[in-house]
């Protein structure tokens, strides 16, 4: 139900990352992969979707297309009272554009400047109204046999690569609403909903082309990073990075390589921008913009293995 509960007074914008989608050269190494991650991986017709467990969302579709991995559309989540305004921005900027052919063709449609295609539909607000809970932990550890699995409790965020980050602020800000968090000159920046997200929502990271870089999955303790950093090397995934912490967002982290050379992250304790919060964005130099402390950065951590986006 679309309640607006969360929302920040004169500023219209979308409220969460609704869905990513995006195709790899066939399903069954995706299955495999984000069931070792701990999610409600659902086959549905010729797609994945990505639930986590315990909650009613589809955070995520995969496709196979036998080409390599590629980001397809984003879906966005607006409130209803947010439609009009939204579609008179796209339609003086003249963004829009048909709908994605693997799509259900509903909502506004545009293109953004790196030229993804975006949905954007009438939707519960599935980005949190407060900071995560922790869960606690056991003061004693838990023998190896008895660890419980990890499953991640929802989405957090999705970094995309960009060729122009400046520009893709400016597009976010201006025609989707979001707000800036933080950055480092042109090379990254994080976006938080103005009605109430986490520090980031989506973010941008420098790149040849456009890309998906990495989707960050929140679980409920820094064990419980660790656990998953653990399991995903039990599963044969032991490529990645962390456990660390992050300066921008003050996430605890570890990322896993996927398949396709992309990552998905296990992230806990990231700082909550309220709906009434003027959050202090800044610029930040690049050795304070990235983490405090962890293993060293893989060689291959920012390389976008996709192909240049051509247009449909």
């Amino acid at each position: 139900m679309d309640t607006g509960l969360a929302r920040r007074a004169g500023r219209v914008g979308v409220h969460s990352v609704d869905r990513f989608v995006f195709s790899v050269p066939a399903l069954e190494p995706a299955q495999r992969f984000y069931a070792a991650f701990g999610l409600d991986v659902r086959r549905v017709g010729e797609r994945l979707d990505l639930h986590t467990f315990g909650h009613p969302h589809c955070w995520a579709s995969v496709h196979a297309s036998g080409a390599p991995k590629r980001l397809e559309y984003l879906r966005l989540g607006i409130y209803a009272q947010d439609m009009d305004t939204l579609r008179q921005r796209i339609e003086e900027r003249g963004l829009g554009c048909e709908p994605h052919p693997l799509s259900d063709g509903t909502g506004l449609w545009l293109r953004n400047p790196d030229g993804t295609p975006l949905q954007l539909v009438v939707a519960p607000k599935v980005s949190p109204d407060q900071k995560s809970r922790a869960e606690p932990c056991a003061d004693v550890a838990p023998a190896r046999s008895r660890v419980a699995p990890v499953r991640p409790r929802r989405l957090s965020h999705v970094l995309f690569f960009s060729p122009d980050v400046p520009r893709m602020v400016r597009f976010c800000t201006e025609v989707l609403g979001l707000r800036l968090s933080d950055g480092s000159a042109d090379l990254v920046a994080f976006l938080h909903g103005a009605h109430g997200s986490d520090h980031h929502l989506v973010a941008f990271a420098k790149s040849q082309a456009p890309g998906l870089h990495h989707s960050s999955w929140d679980v409920g303790s820094f064990d419980a990073v660790g656990c998953g950093a653990e399991q995903m090397r039990a599963a044969g995934y032991e490529r990645g990075w962390g456990v660390g912490r992050h300066v921008l967002g003050s996430n605890y982290f570890h990322y896993v390589r996927d398949p396709w050379g992309s990552w998905a992250e296990y992230s806990f304790g990231i700082e909550y921008v309220p709906h009434d919060l003027d959050w202090p964005a800044a610029d930040h130099p690049a050795e304070d913009s990235f983490y405090v402390w962890g293993p060293a950065l893989p060689d291959d951590f920012i390389v976008n293995h996709e192909q240049p986006v051509t247009g449909r």
